[in-house]
């Protein structure tokens, strides 16, 4: 049951998300993306040496396409935060399970199963009626933006899912894309009123997001590149579920009865999508590159 790896993916985005909130009090959006990237990397290169792993590959193409997809995919979804209410921004880069079921079926010819694909639906559904997304009519392109960050997110999995079947060990991938945030990150960065000083506690919080961000990343591509793919991309949705979790813990927030539903349906989702059997075809050809 590799797909479960997501569940333990989610709850680390999850906490990742607590400590973006916190920080986001004293750092911009930019200076996070690149603390995330930066400090991952840091993080995975220690991981590496200790380990006495090789960064070296054959599969740099393959690294290169998930990094850039998932690195343009992050920019455009904390713009998409930036410009919409958050529940929306959250809701359109949650698109990413279904445009990956489209990507299955159209670059690969793999037969999606009915009960497969209405979890994702299901699962969608939950989201939707967790986060009640709105989008005023001077926010179209905020919500472009957000749409295509689920896309881009969705090339990226459908990569990570390829260089798990090259044989790529899950930190060389989650390093690879790391360092393009981190050198795509910095110019954002600087933009503007550039890295802000860093105390105790900003530092603290930092940590969090980079090292939180790079353990959810670890077990997340595990679950990609091991799993059942549509299975893992459905208990993707539990990210929602717990950060809603840690709203109430942490903020006292307060769910409606239709809260609980929608988290209900998203539990139900991920519960069908792991138990359902998966066909994964193409992969013998991508093995063979």
């Amino acid at each position: 049951m590799q797909s479960l790896w997501m569940i333990a993916a989610s709850l680390l985005f999850a906490g990742m998300g607590v400590c973006v909130k916190l920080a986001s009090v004293r750092f911009s959006a930019a200076e996070l993306v690149f603390y995330r990237g930066s400090i991952a990397l840091v993080l995975l290169f220690a991981f590496v040496r200790l380990r006495g792993g090789s960064l070296t590959t054959r599969h740099w193409r393959h690294h290169l396409q998930r990094s850039i997809a998932g690195f343009l995919s992050l920019v455009m979804y904390f713009y998409a935060i930036s410009t919409l209410p958050l529940a929306t921004a959250v809701t359109l880069n949650y698109t990413a399970p279904l445009f990956l079921a489209l990507l299955l079926v159209l670059w690969e010819k793999e037969r999606v199963r009915p009960a497969l694909a209405l979890s994702l639906v299901v699962g969608f559904a939950g989201v939707i009626l967790l986060l009640k997304p709105t989008l005023g009519s001077d926010q179209w392109f905020g919500g472009f933006m957000g749409l295509l960050s689920g896309m881009g997110a969705s090339v990226a999995y459908y990569n990570v899912r390829q260089l798990g079947a090259l044989g790529e060990p899950e930190w060389r991938t989650v390093f690879y894309f790391s360092l393009v945030s981190t050198l795509g990150g910095l110019p954002w960065a600087l933009e503007g009123s550039g890295l802000h000083a860093v105390d105790a506690r900003g530092a603290l919080l930092l940590l969090g997001v980079g090292g939180l961000g790079a353990l959810a990343q670890m077990a997340m591509t595990r679950a990609y590149s091991r799993g059942k793919t549509l299975a893992t991309a459905s208990l993707a949705y539990s990210t929602v579920v717990f950060s809603s979790l840690f709203g109430m813990l942490l903020w006292q927030d307060v769910l409606p009865w239709t809260s609980w539903l929608a988290i209900a349906l998203i539990v139900a989702s991920g519960a069908l999508a792991s138990m359902l059997p998966s066909r994964r075809l193409g992969m013998a050809a991508v093995a063979a590159d």
